[in-house]
C-alpha cells in the first residue's frame, strides 16, 4: 500500500494559499502558480527594500537642492560646507528641516556660507 503525505501536504498547501491571499485568479487558487507567484513576490520584496533606500536618498537630495538654491547656494556647495563646518546632519534631517523648519535651515545655510568664506 502506498503512503501519501496527507496532513503534511494539507498544512503546506494551507501555508502557501494563506500567503497568496489577495492574489488574483489562479495565482491564488492553483498550487503551482501560487508557489511561483510567491517566489517572484519575495524577489521583488527583497530587491525593493534596498531600492527604497536609494529612492528616499534621491528624494532628499532633490528637496535639499531646491531649498538651497533659493538661498543662493548649490547642493554640492552645501554638503562641502557642512563637512568644513563639522555639522553632522544627514540628508534626511536636512530635507525635513527644509520643508518643516525653514528658519532652522536658513541658520544651517548661514553657517555653511561662513565656513565657505573662511
Amino acid at each position: 500500500m502506498r503512503t501519501t503525505k496527507g496532513p503534511a501536504r494539507n498544512r503546506a498547501k494551507k501555508r502557501i494559499f494563506k500567503k497568496a491571499k489577495g492574489f488574483v485568479g489562479g495565482r491564488r487558487r492553483l498550487m503551482r502558480t501560487a508557489k511561483e507567484s510567491l517566489v517572484r513576490a519575495g524577489v521583488f520584496a527583497y530587491r525593493d527594500r534596498r531600492n527604497r533606500k536609494r529612492d528616499f536618498r534621491r528624494l532628499w537630495i532633490i528637496r535639499i537642492n531646491a531649498a538651497v538654491r533659493e538661498r543662493g547656494l548649490r547642493y554640492s556647495e552645501l554638503i562641502a560646507g557642512l563637512k568644513k563646518a563639522n555639522i553632522e546632519l544627514d540628508r534626511k534631517m536636512l530635507a525635513e528641516m527644509a520643508v518643516a523648519d525653514p528658519q532652522g535651515f536658513d541658520a544651517v545655510v548661514e553657517l555653511v556660507k561662513q565656513a565657505g568664506s573662511e
